[in-house]
């Protein structure tokens, strides 16, 4: 296997390649529009096909122009905004990505489980994104990390889409115990702290 994260400290935001070097296909997580011709050299140079490009969120007011006509180039289906029909996995080489449905940070947040790792885009960051700092549905955002992401095996590892002042990495066992808004809280106690927050914008559907 071969595994790429692609650091935009400019931005702070993170892509991830993953291929299947026998097999000759690969996945992108959250590919950029302004890294294809970097992406489309990467996958040449290792003789790939790309099989999917999978997108945990957007913020739609900040797409840059012509996103989507950029990573039109890489040629491959585009996951976004919501899961796929059942079985949500997706296949590449020898290898399955699972799709998990995440919403909470925005309306449609997907995060994507490959072997022992997680890519869950701002899933954790609640207060910290750049472009979205409050949640799009708190109580939507709870369940996700609580029932889907916490519940999974401590050493899964879980990887960012968003790395300024921050690292991109951690563990799930990590994030049970420390995280700021999460462990050590009730359901009804970080509702009460959201809620702080200054008031969402009206559409926040992506």
């Amino acid at each position: 296997m071969y595994f790429r994260m692609l650091h935009d400290e400019a931005c702070g935001s993170v892509s991830y390649l993953l291929a299947d070097l026998d097999a000759g296909e690969a996945v992108l997580v959250d590919p950029r529009g302004t890294d294809a011709p970097v992406l489309l050299a990467m996958l040449d140079e290792h003789r790939l096909r790309l099989r999917w490009m999978l997108r945990t969120h957007e913020h739609d007011a900040a797409l840059p122009p012509g996103e989507r006509r950029a990573l039109q180039a890489l040629q491959a289906p585009l996951i976004v905004h919501e899961a796929p029909a059942a079985p949500p996995v997706l296949p590449f080489g020898g290898e399955v990505i699972r799709v998990l449905a995440t919403p909470g940070h925005t309306r449609g947040c997907l995060s994507f489980l490959w072997r022992d790792r997680l890519f869950c885009g701002g899933l954790l960051a609640v207060d910290a994104c750049p472009f979205q700092p409050w949640p799009a549905d708190p109580e939507a955002l709870w369940d996700s990390v609580t029932q889907q992401v916490f519940t999974l095996p401590a050493e899964t590892l879980l990887f960012s889409g968003h790395a300024r002042a921050a690292r991109a990495v951690s563990q799930v066992l990590e994030q049970r115990r420390a995280h700021p808004w999460f462990a050590h809280a009730t359901r009804d106690e970080f509702l009460a702290r959201v809620a702080c927050l200054a008031a969402p914008p009206r559409d926040s559907a992506s």
